[in-house]
């Protein structure tokens, strides 16, 4: 919503589109002109994603912003974590964001312009006790943004990570409200953030003002990972 807003046509994907829609309705009923479609895709698909950013590409004669937002979690601990538990999260968390950096690469460097955006976590960088293959996969997206930035400045691409700490979302509705008070007592904002302040981030490092950011791992989590 927050990039439609700054003018951009957004195209929305995930496995089941009902959420999605929702979405698109609100940013076309927001009054700014805000344009929206909505995809139908499994980013754990590598032959479905390619061809859905394929397909985004031609239809709209460019690519120019890659927001890998996706992410699921199979927590553990180490010790009863099973492969596929792991191999599971490290599929939809990192080797998305590979394949899906490696289409929209040519598109955006026909172009000579594009911004590739990983959503990590604070978790990649700190670890966390029972998420082994979150963190990892996290993790892994700092070497695998770093090395596009080096690989695909000379194209005027850049490619940044969003780091969130602890945020109010789906994902983080269900903990125990006695965990989510703990954690809250960790940060220095003593809050969770929220999706809009992720969000600024993301409308920012898209933006042609950060045209000479790129590599950098943009830690937003009211002060958690110090």
């Amino acid at each position: 919503m927050r990039l439609a807003s700054d003018g951009k046509v957004v195209v929305l994907a995930a496995r089941t589109v009902e959420a999605l829609e929702e979405v698109r309705q609100q940013i076309q009923a927001g009054g700014n002109g805000g344009v929206a479609e909505v995809r139908a895709c499994d980013v754990g698909n590598s032959e479905a994603l390619t061809a859905l950013i394929e397909e985004v590409a031609s239809t709209h004669g460019r690519l120019d912003i890659m927001v890998n937002n996706a992410g699921i979690t199979r927590d553990g601990l180490i010790l009863r974590m099973s492969d596929k538990d792991f191999d599971e999260v490290i599929n939809v968390n990192l080797r998305s964001a590979f394949v899906a950096s490696r289409a929209a690469a040519r598109p955006m460097m026909r172009n000579r312009f594009g911004r590739i955006i990983n959503i990590g976590s604070v978790t990649g960088l700190m670890g966390n006790p029972g998420q082994a293959n979150y963190a990892a996969a996290k993790a892994g997206l700092v070497g695998l943004t770093k090395t596009i930035a080096k690989e695909l400045g000379s194209k005027g691409i850049t490619a940044n990570v969003i780091a969130p700490g602890f945020v109010d979302s789906d994902m983080t509705a269900n903990l125990p409200q006695e965990l989510k008070d703990g954690a809250a007592k960790m940060i220095p904002a003593r809050r969770f953030g929220t999706a809009e302040e992720i969000a600024h981030a993301v409308s920012f490092v898209a933006s042609d003002l950060a045209s000479y950011v790129t590599g950098q791992v943009i830690v937003v989590d009211g002060g958690l990972d110090m």
